[in-house]
């Protein structure tokens, strides 16, 4: 971690993006981005001059991403998982990490607020994973109250971007109390990739049946319901071929399941407006105008990685222009399996996408 070539280009998109690609998002009609940090290499066995160049290597990217004409949402961007010393799944479940996480939000702030507040936003975790089960007790309003103090006594000038729990759902908007947090400069931000099914197809990290389950076109009656049906019939026979064997039952029921979801264009819509219609209500219940609301993240996969089948641009556009109508938003991503660029080389913006996007392309 403390290699003098990945310091010196923290953050690491930095190593890939020249100023001319900067220059093309600018162009193309972006005013924004959301820079993810991962705070992991702050906290996992850090030294102290560790962090220090760290915090500097993040300004200079800031200073950067201003210079190209773009404001910045700096994303402490933890990542969900069950092995590594420091993640979203260890940071919430122990007491003395989150107080050290805390710390370095505070640390990290404190340096933050010496940036224009007018262009530079601090988001200070990303995707909070608790609180999705309905039958426990609500653990994150209590920890982002903590997180809220720490973060606002480190940049009392500057936007602050929160989120509910759950994945930082609209569901898990829905149970926070935002006069709990006495703050007019919040934007809150929710999260969402409805319908799961048609955005996370050939992802092979959720551990269900999205690792077999390509073809599919948006929105799923694009072809007419036999080519979808068939296109059902398809993934179901490479389940029963490819998957292991004791698996194959529980992976055919999960897909028979989510795909009785998205039958049809009518039914995509449902599930893509929920999230929206519960954060728009939330707003209205608690006096949080529209413009204090964030789409934060929304994407389809392009291609994953390692993986033959690429999805359209046209289907991907489709559902952008659809995810694109209500809340100010900040698409996933720029590069990477959820890119909107046409590859990960030469980092060329999509046309077809930005159309999508309602932007320009160049």
């Amino acid at each position: 971690m403390d290699d003098e070539v990945v310091l010196a280009n923290f953050a690491e998109w930095r190593r890939g993006a020249s100023a001319d690609n900067l220059l093309e998002i600018r162009s193309a009609g972006f005013d924004f981005v959301r820079m993810p940090i991962d705070p992991a290499i702050f906290l996992e066995d850090a030294p102290d001059s560790r962090v220090t160049t760290l915090i500097a290597e993040t300004l200079k990217a800031v200073d950067t991403l201003h210079k190209a004409g773009l404001k910045v949402i700096i994303d402490f961007h933890s990542i969900p998982s069950d092995t590594r010393k420091v993640g979203t799944n260890q940071i919430l479940a122990d007491e003395i990490l989150f107080t050290r996480y805390l710390q370095t939000v505070a640390r990290l702030g404190r340096a933050l607020s010496g940036t224009d507040p007018a262009t530079t936003a601090f988001e200070p975790f990303n995707e909070p994973t608790v609180d999705c089960d309905p039958t426990l007790f609500s653990k994150w309003p209590s920890m982002l109250e903590k997180l809220h103090a720490r973060a606002r006594k480190a940049v009392p000038n500057h936007t602050l971007i929160l989120s509910g729990g759950c994945w930082s759902s609209a569901y898990g908007l829905e149970k926070i109390d935002p006069d709990a947090i006495v703050d007019d400069n919040v934007i809150w931000t929710f999260h969402s990739y409805e319908p799961y099914f048609l955005t996370h197809r050939r992802a092979d990290w959720t551990g269900d049946a999205m690792s077999y389950v390509e073809g599919l076109p948006y929105p799923p009656d694009l072809l007419g319901r036999k080519a979808f049906d068939d296109c059902l019939a398809t993934i179901r026979q490479t389940i029963e071929s490819k998957a292991p064997e004791e698996r194959r039952e529980e992976l055919l029921t999960g897909l028979n399941e989510m795909a009785l979801g998205v039958t049809t264009y009518g039914k995509v819509r449902e599930a893509l407006n929920e999230p929206f219609d519960k954060a728009e209500a939330w707003g209205k219940k608690y006096g949080i105008a529209p413009e204090r609301i964030l789409l934060g993240e929304f994407g389809m996969i392009r291609q994953e990685y390692r993986k033959e089948f690429r999805k359209p641009s046209a289907w991907r556009a489709a559902y952008l222009s659809d995810m694109t109508t209500g809340f100010r938003w900040s698409v996933w991503s720029w590069g990477g399996a959820f890119g909107i660029t046409l590859d990960d080389k030469k980092r060329v913006l999509d046309p077809v996408l930005l159309r999508g996007l309602g932007l320009k392309p160049q």
